[in-house]
């Protein structure tokens, strides 16, 4: 059945963008449960299958690598045939991965292993892309709120994720799996519920709809959720996104192995991982609500701030846990303040023929950045330490603050929307 071609009425298009956000709510909860499964197993059957704990890491790598490859063709495809049928081709080629890993192990084949985990990947890049989807039919006055609820619901699938390892094995077990393999049945179950949601309670699409009213400006309505193009600012806020998932990405990764070699137990290593990834999601509503009420371009400051809060305590009390892990909590707030607000002005500040293109960019980037600052971050860290670590990424914060300016440019008097927009 295709998407109606009449546009509903605004009473009814309110409703629908509720209905959207649930969806993309009830979506990125079961995209969290397969992802946290993976990121759980990932390195250790790295590390079964080659033989050697070094290439464990390559499990993670290849999984942001495979987002960062099949970010701008799912959003190219979502230009073309809309948020439903991109979100959907994601997980379909993830639930492919998935099916891989498990002959991957059986085979004992490390590099088929690598590359089932770079399919996966394109689970992680829909995930990504479902905050924008969020933000397809929102206006300027929920934008951020509605984003950040999407964001929100990453909060429980990364925490049910790993809890269903043990249970996966045991239930793998019976059905004959190879072993560490049983959890990935939660990950298909969870992958075909997500695409069949997508592809049924998606619609109308909200992409393909938020464009007929661009085309067809009705009224203040659709002026509200159509902008025109500014590219400067769109820009600013991809540099923003990337630059607050690199500094993250670099310093979170090497914290298990600095409080490891500080003497910390495993359990205090995951308590300050687990803080830090609550820090990330749980209060995203909150900077979401703030990036509508404040602005986004003040919001992302907000986020810059707690990035370099971050940076400084981990710096200074590299040798204390306790401050290791307040910096942690400090490092996922900045990293959720920064991306909720910068990803709204990214879609505000795009037409919305620019729209999908350059969320796929930005994603591309996000993930290539990531990748890049935590291959660099393992030898900055043996080069100067956990502190010299923080201290060089606080130049990247410095950075996207000193570059704030840009995220305001291109506001004119005579754009309705410009003129009354929060940024």
């Amino acid at each position: 059945m295709p998407d109606s071609p009449v546009p509903p009425p605004p009473a009814d298009t309110v409703a629908l963008q509720r209905r959207t956000v649930a969806v993309l709510s009830a979506g990125q909860v079961l995209g969290g449960l397969a992802f946290g499964a993976t990121i759980s197993l990932g390195a250790v059957l790295a590390a079964e299958i080659s033989g050697d704990e070094a290439l464990s890491g390559l499990a993670t790598a290849a999984v942001t690598l495979g987002a960062a490859a099949v970010a701008v063709p799912l959003a190219a495809l979502a230009r073309r045939r809309g948020r439903r049928v991109s979100l959907a081709t994601g997980m379909v080629i993830a639930l492919a991965g998935v099916i891989v890993v498990v002959g991957a192990t059986a085979l004992r084949s490390f590099p088929l292993l690598l590359v089932a985990f770079a399919l996966i990947g394109a689970g992680q890049a829909a995930n990504l892309q479902t905050r924008f989807a969020a933000a397809d039919l929102a206006t300027d006055r929920t934008r951020g709120r509605d984003l950040s609820i999407v964001v929100w619901a990453t909060t429980i699938g990364a925490v049910l994720g790993p809890n269903l390892v043990g249970p996966g094995e045991a239930l793998g077990g019976v059905v004959g799996m190879p072993p560490l393999t049983g959890p990935y049945l939660f990950t298909v179950v969870g992958q075909l519920l997500a695409i069949v949601l997508y592809l049924t309670a998606l619609r109308p699409d909200p992409l393909l709809l938020a464009q007929r009213l661009a085309a067809q400006r009705p009224g203040a309505w659709s002026t509200a959720i159509a902008h025109s193009d500014r590219p400067i600012p769109a820009r600013y806020a991809i540099i923003a996104i990337a630059g607050a998932h690199g500094v993250m990405v670099s310093v979170m990764a090497m914290t298990p192995v600095h409080l490891l070699h500080h003497g910390a137990t495993l359990t205090i290593i995951g308590l300050t991982i687990s803080l830090h990834i609550a820090g990330m999601y749980a209060l995203s509503p909150v900077f979401g609500i703030l990036a509508d009420r404040w602005g986004r371009t003040p919001t992302i400051l907000l986020g810059q701030v707690l990035l370099a809060a971050s940076l400084v305590v981990a710096a200074a009390g590299q040798d204390v846990t306790g401050a290791v892990t307040v910096a942690l909590v400090l490092l996922g707030l900045g990293w959720s303040a920064s991306t909720v607000a910068a990803s709204a002005l990214l879609t505000e500040a795009s037409g919305e023929a620019q729209r999908p293109t350059r969320q796929g960019r930005s994603d591309l980037t996000m993930n290539l950045v990531g990748a890049g600052g935590a291959i660099a971050a393992g030898g900055i860290l043996a080069w100067i330490g956990y502190g010299g670590l923080a201290l060089t990424a606080l130049i990247i914060v410095l950075v996207v603050s000193a570059l704030a300016p840009l995220g305001r440019r291109g506001r004119v008097a005579d754009d309705p929307v410009a003129s009354t927009s929060p940024n």
